[in-house]
Parts: structure tokens; sequence; C-alpha cells
């Protein structure tokens, strides 16, 4: 399949939106684009992010955490749409630089903190309450898998994803460069998880809860309706292990936290206290974890 050859320019400049589906909100340029504060809560984490799998990660390991007995761990989910560019307001810029969700703001202790980038946050998180990072000695493969899972999945996301479900037009090259990288990836987890319950080995830790949104959710038939397209039942240990991370009544909460698309049981648009889980989830979670 042949295509046409672009040849770039000796000085690259933007003079039109490019990127799709997602073309109004990419730009070359950091700051805030409008002056807007964030709402605050009445909880000691605000967080303000959006249903993607990287903000998934986050509501998944607080739901776990308030599952778990942490009570301190009780939070504010603000919803962000990054269709109309709410990451681009001041107040968010002012959590995080970088415009991406999600963003969190620790109140609970005497001077407010900024926590930003995902991975990150779930290592604040689980330091604060000393929770889901497995036992000590294996502390750096619980690092290399999570730092895995931050270098990797912009192939899927930002790479197959884009050119894939996204792009304005598809092209062979990319598609095909990026779909190998998602199925090497992939097989890099199946032989893992055929030797490992979870990540971690017996040990379900911010891991896993990492991996899952992206990769689980992948395997699952979710990510970009590739499904087929990437033969994910290939991944025979991957899929299991999904299925396992998936029944857990607070990875099903957490997955409905911010989420702005799915069966009206599946939203959960804002969280600002566990009864609003109710109406929603009576007929599809457990009780109790």
């Amino acid at each position: 399949m042949s295509e046409p050859t672009y040849v770039p320019p000796e000085v690259w400049t933007w003079e039109a939106e490019s990127g799709g589906t997602f073309a109004s909100i990419n730009r070359p340029i950091a700051g805030p684009t409008h002056d807007k504060e964030l709402p605050v809560g009445k909880h000691p984490f605000q967080l303000h992010s959006l249903g993607t799998p990287n903000g998934v990660k986050v509501t998944i390991l607080f739901e776990e955490l308030l599952a778990a007995g942490h009570s301190g761990a009780e939070y504010d989910a603000w919803f962000i749409n990054i269709g109309e560019g709410d990451q681009f307001s001041s107040g968010f810029v002012e959590i995080n630089p970088n415009s991406k969700i999600p963003a969190l703001l620790d109140r609970s202790g005497e001077v407010p903190m900024r926590v930003f980038e995902s991975g990150a946050i779930l290592m604040h998180l689980a330091e604060k309450f000393d929770a889901f990072l497995g036992p000590k000695e294996k502390r750096a493969e619980l690092l290399s898998w999570l730092f895995w899972q931050m270098g990797s999945a912009p192939f899927l996301g930002g790479g197959f994803g884009h050119f894939y479900a996204y792009a304005p037009e598809k092209y062979e090259y990319p598609i095909n460069r990026y779909a190998m990288e998602t199925k090497r990836q992939l097989d890099v987890l199946d032989r893992h998880l055929a030797e490992n319950t979870y990540i971690l080995g017996d040990d379900y830790t911010i891991a896993d809860m990492a991996i899952y949104p992206w990769y689980g959710r992948t395997v699952e038939g979710n990510s970009y309706d590739a499904g087929k397209f990437l033969s994910v039942h290939e991944y025979t240990n991957v899929i299991r292990w999904a299925a396992e991370v998936a029944a857990r009544p607070a990875v099903q909460r957490g997955r409905m936290v911010n989420a702005a698309r799915g069966e009206p049981h599946e939203i959960l648009r804002e969280r600002h206290d566990a009864s609003d889980f109710e109406l929603r989830t009576q007929d599809k979670i457990g009780q109790a974890d």
C-alpha cells in the first residue's frame, strides 16, 4: 500500500488545528487559556479528573482504600471535560502545569499539596496510607511495573489508539507500527501473568490498578473497539487477570467515577459521598469487598 510522503519543512510552525478528534485541544504551548477557579468539596482529597484509563487508576485506588477501611481517604471527584478545555483553566493549571488529567489536591495536611501524573498520585496515596504496596522486599518490582505502565501506555493510547481510531486519515505504517508494539506489550504481560496471580505475585497492588485500565480493558474489548483487530483472545493469562480485577466491587465503583460514556448505571459523573453510588450500583455491584 503506497502512501503520500510528507516532507517536513525546515522549521515547524503551528498553522492549523491538527489531531483529528482531539484537534481543538491540541496546541504547542502550555499555560491557562482562561480564568476559572476549581470547586472545593468537603473531603481531604480533591480529585479533578475524567474517566479515561489514567483517571480510572486513581478512582480505583480511592475506592479500594475506602473499602479496606481507610476512612481518611474520602474524596471529592470533580468532572473535567477535556473536550471543552476544562484542563486549561487557571485553577487546573495551578494543580497540574501539564494540563492533563488526573490532578489531585491533597488537603489532608496543614498545607495543601498538589500531585499530578497518575503514577505519582498512586504512589503518594499508597504511601500515605501504607496500603497496596506489596511487601517491602518487592518494592523494586512494584516500581518497575508501575514505571513500565507509565512508559508503555502512550504506545497503546497516543500511538495505536490515535492512528487506529482518531486520526483523520488511516495510514498503514503507523497503525501497523503501533499495533505490533501493543501486541508485544500484551505478550509481556501475558508471559508474566502465566506465573503470577497479580502483577506482584499473590499481592494485589497499585501496579494492578495502574495496568488494568489500559491493558485489562483492552483484552475486555473496550479499547477503541480493536479487540478483534489485535486478536486479544490470544492473551489468556491477561484475560484471566483482568476478569479477577474487574470483579472487585471497588474497581467497579472506580470505573464509574467521572465516566463520560456508558449506560446510566455505569456513570457517576461526580462523586462526593459513598452514597452517590447507591442508585446506580444496586443491581450491578456487591455490597462489600
